[in-house]
């Protein structure tokens, strides 16, 4: 088989090749134009995105959880130095605090402080509003890739 690549397919051709193109490129559209309105609303908030959803993370987490690094790196998918370096942000700019954990001394928890979640909620109202005014448009469109699917 020679994978080199085809120069003359036009785009029509490729869809029909490969079914679920558009369909996937559409749900892409509708994710990254979701991300940038996250973007621009922390930014807006005086916030980066990233700290944003840190303090999402912590907020949700299920009560059996702490929020330790090593925690918060798993559900931010970052290393752990990202992780260290963007609670170390999120620390200087008041949304977050260090506890000791009272079982293990070694071990730091995050915490939201007064501040991070008088931020936090008023991100999570306006997701939630950009996610009402785009569900039409986000829902079609991941319909489309998992309705398309074969099997």
């Amino acid at each position: 088989m020679d994978d080199s690549p085809q120069t003359d397919l036009s785009p029509l051709d490729l869809q029909t090749q490969v079914p679920q193109l558009a369909a996937l490129a559409a749900f892409r559209f509708q994710l990254r134009h979701f991300l940038s309105f996250s973007e621009v609303a922390s930014e807006r908030a005086g916030i980066q995105a990233q700290q944003y959803q840190l303090m999402q993370v912590i907020a949700a987490m299920p009560a059996t959880e702490q929020a330790s690094i090593s925690y918060l790196a798993d559900r931010m998918v970052l290393r752990h130095n990202s992780t260290v370096e963007l609670v170390d942000r999120a620390e200087k700019a008041g949304l977050v605090a260090r506890r000791n954990d009272a079982k293990d001394l070694r071990k730091s928890l995050v915490v939201l402080t007064p501040h991070g979640i008088g931020i936090l909620r008023q991100l999570v109202e306006d997701h939630v509003r950009e996610i009402k005014r785009i569900n039409g448009d986000l829902s079609a469109a991941l319909r489309a890739v998992v309705g398309s699917e074969t099997e």
